[in-house]
């Protein structure tokens, strides 16, 4: 999923330790204990996100290196910006294979980049895992023909597991607390909300929302008043978004119009610490699905995380840095457990991955699973939150366990019921 464009300064704070290394000769047998086991990182770190994947996996690799490394051996972090390009990533993945000789690939929050990658996965049998891309289909080649690209895992929630968590919290706050009944779903037309849609499309009646109206938009779009217009005319009581590569645009005019319908759902951009201050404020009442905020204490694990990402980077992470921080960690554990770097007996390790992390507790589904690798959604394990922005705060409304406040929308907005 995309981000908004990150501040110069902060770009080259967050990336400037971070650069690529040289490539360095394989090791020899003998030496092989003293070498560094190399994690590659192919973000986009010109946006908030993909600034803080690589920030969020050095993080990771410091801890573990203080504490003694895996079996003696030191975490270095690889990093590659990939320009947002799947071309570029491809590439990427490529030098980090042959060149940089890296045992895993943490790779991108975009669907569509994730999607050109595995097949490289696959070929090279290198373990791949995305800290944020959504699209169902990363899991589908990984249960079509496991055999062959049994190295790709899903580190995110899926577009079906967002939908189902949205869903399941619109029932809590929306159907349940603000007695409403009827949603309009407003998305971006992109490979991961194809499957969200869908999945609104189900759950959204069972939660007891009516869909009145289904918009999906073109990414480039910069004027949303005919959208918001014509899902005026349907009064519906709520829009339930699935946006990504927008946010900030609808963000201003939904206020600016006054539009008098209340906004849900997933809007990723809503995530990025800087979303406030890139709104002026009209992100008042913008409530987003996420996995982890700075504030919330999803596990013991948040909070320490969130701070030290902002002592070393200046600002809070955005969610990829608390999946790529979990996952340098799963990746160790599991070079750890198999007592190797060999790409088959790490996929054995990872998929018995349980590791209580910064966004719950980690878990893959398994072969049989439609999902195979996916990211387990569930109480249980990874269940998401939902938090609104207010007063220029994430503030967390949803679960209950660990809600730090409580739904509110701009009086514009406000449902009637």
């Amino acid at each position: 999923m995309a981000q908004a464009s990150v501040k110069l300064s902060y770009f080259l704070k967050a990336t400037s330790a971070l650069v690529a290394l040289a490539a360095c000769p394989a090791p020899s047998a003998f030496a092989q204990s003293s070498e560094p086991i190399k994690i590659g990182v192919i973000a986009e770190v010109q946006s908030i996100a993909g600034a803080a994947t690589p920030g969020g996996a050095q993080i990771a690799a410091d801890e573990i290196n203080a504490k003694g490394g895996v079996n003696g051996r030191k975490i270095e972090i690889v990093s590659y910006d990939n320009k947002s390009s799947s071309a570029d990533s491809v590439r990427a993945f490529q030098r980090a294979v042959s060149d940089d000789k890296v045992s895993a690939v943490i790779a991108s929050y975009i669907s569509e980049v994730v999607l050109a990658l595995e097949p490289w996965s696959a070929r090279l049998h290198m373990p791949l895992i995305t800290p944020g891309a959504a699209s169902n289909e990363i899991t589908k080649p990984v249960h079509t023909d496991y055999e062959k690209n049994k190295y790709i895992f899903h580190g995110y929630l899926t577009s079906a597991a967002q939908s189902q968590a949205v869903c399941d919290a619109a029932k809590d706050l929306l159907v349940d607390g603000m007695k409403m009944k009827t949603a309009a779903i407003m998305s971006e037309d992109a490979a991961w909300t194809k499957p969200l849609d869908a999945g609104y499309e189900e759950c959204l009646p069972k939660a007891g929302l009516q869909v009145v109206d289904h918009i999906r938009f073109s990414p480039d779009t910069t004027d949303f008043t005919p959208i918001f217009n014509q899902l005026e005319g349907k009064k519906p009581d709520v829009i339930v978004t699935g946006i990504s590569h927008v946010g900030v645009q609808p963000t201003v005019q939904w206020k600016n119009q006054q539009v008098p319908v209340p906004m849900f759902g997933v809007s990723a951009q809503a995530l990025s610490p800087t979303f406030w201050g890139d709104t002026n404020g009209a992100a008042e009442g913008i409530p987003s699905l996420a996995v982890a905020t700075a504030t919330t204490a999803v596990t013991p694990k948040t909070k320490p995380f969130a701070a030290a990402f902002k002592a070393k980077f200046g600002t809070d992470p955005a969610y990829t840095g608390y999946t790529a921080y979990d996952e340098v960690y799963i990746i160790a554990d599991a070079i750890k457990r198999a007592g190797s770097t060999d790409p088959d007996k790490m996929v054995a390790e990872l998929e018995k991955t349980d590791y209580v992390g910064t966004i719950g507790r980690v878990q893959f589904y398994g072969r049989d699973d439609q999902f195979t690798h996916g990211l387990k959604y569930g109480p249980d394990a990874v269940s998401g939150m939902i938090f609104q922005w207010q007063d220029g705060k994430q503030v967390t409304v949803w679960p209950a366990k660990i809600a730090d406040g409580k739904l509110k929308y701009p009086s514009f907005a406000r449902p009637t019921n």
